[in-house]
């Protein structure tokens, strides 16, 4: 029998460990040592612990030769997969084309290798070579978006149009707005929630539309908006640059718009020169390049996501409240949002 001198101190930890520490193993060693601490027979170790003579045997020398850190290390990876030697190919497979489920890919790996694994060490091992399950992210235009003509376009505009402007607002010398319009319709905007049991929201009847065309200040994050239950059109446009040129006043005013009919009309484009008003089309498929998009986005999720508005009215004060908060107690969210960081799109995985 291997006879040990276990001080309290190391019998302290031994107990702190035995209950806390994260690896299973460590903790089974831990509560064996501690229990010889305690003076309990070989015999009742093993059935209480559940282990083998040489598995306590093991414990007790690792102690014997390590003392506590002998425990507390663990090495142990168990054995090598028989994937490893794969591994490339596999990589070089879910490169040309990701699998869309777990199921999918143990199919494939399955007919690459000739092995069978379960779908839990198919995840695993997908880890462990670097594969993630990511939400896949949509690339405006298609293939037109994505040409290398687009691209050059693309930042041709932000280095040579749009950074210049920004440049100027953030001396003072202009204001620039980035307009565009969203059109929220009455229904169900499903989201995420951790909870016990999946969870349903009602979706209204009817498909009526709260329409805003809206114009946020680059700098100050300021926005200005109007709206209306119908469509937005040239006349909206209008309306809001109004509005804009009576709240800027003497200032240069640039706004940052997409290429909407009503919006490049010539309508539009008369009235905005007729009050003083510099237009900046953006690019095709280039909506990243439009920073209201995204106070669009933190909108829809901070009053419509996983939220049930039984009537229009309901649904049209909830968004117009959110949207007036903008200027005041939601603006320092609103800040960090919306910073000039443009998404380019030039090192993507594309799918093919």
């Amino acid at each position: 029998m291997i006879s040990l001198i276990i001080t309290k101190l190391e019998q302290d930890t031994l107990f702190e460990a035995q209950n806390n520490h994260p690896k299973a193993k460590v903790r089974q060693k831990c509560r064996a040592l501690y229990l010889k601490s305690l003076g309990y027979a070989h015999t009742d170790i093993l059935s209480i612990c559940r282990i083998s003579r040489p598995t306590l045997s093991e414990y007790l020398k690792a102690y014997q030769k390590e003392g506590i850190l002998g425990l507390l290390y663990h090495s142990y990876k168990g054995q090598p997969s028989k994937l490893d030697k794969y591994k490339d190919k596999i990589k070089e497979s879910f490169e040309k084309k990701p699998a869309s489920s777990l199921s999918e890919a143990k199919q494939r790996i399955e007919t690459l290798t000739g092995l069978s694994r379960s779908i839990p060490q198919i995840r695993e091992f997908l880890r462990k070579i670097g594969i993630k399950y990511l939400k896949s992210g949509a690339l405006p235009g298609g293939h037109k978006g994505s040409s290398a003509e687009k691209m050059e376009e693309r930042a041709d505009f932000v280095t040579t149009q749009l950074n210049p402007k920004l440049k100027e607002a953030n001396e003072g010398k202009r204001v620039v707005l980035f307009m565009d319009a969203a059109h929220f319709v009455h229904g169900a905007f499903l989201s995420y929630f951790w909870c016990f049991a999946r969870v349903f929201v009602g979706t209204p009847p009817g498909r009526r539309r709260f329409n805003v065309l809206g114009a946020i200040n680059a700098v100050t994050k300021q926005l200005t908006f109007v709206e209306n239950e119908t469509y937005i059109n040239a006349r909206s446009v209008c309306k809001l640059l109004k509005m804009l040129k009576l709240e800027y006043s003497e200032q240069l005013i640039t706004i940052v718009l997409d290429n909407a009919r009503y919006q490049r009309c010539r309508l539009v484009q008369r009235y905005a020169r007729f009050i003083g008003i510099e237009l900046l089309f953006l690019p095709s498929y280039s909506p990243q390049l439009n920073l209201i998009e995204r106070l669009w986005k933190f909108v829809k999720k901070t009053c419509l996501y996983g939220q049930y508005y039984a009537k229009f009215d309901n649904f049209k004060m909830a968004l117009k409240k959110c949207l007036l908060k903008i200027n005041t107690e939601l603006n320092h969210k609103i800040q960090s949002l919306i910073s000039w960081n443009f998404q380019s799109f030039q090192n993507v995985k594309l799918l093919t």
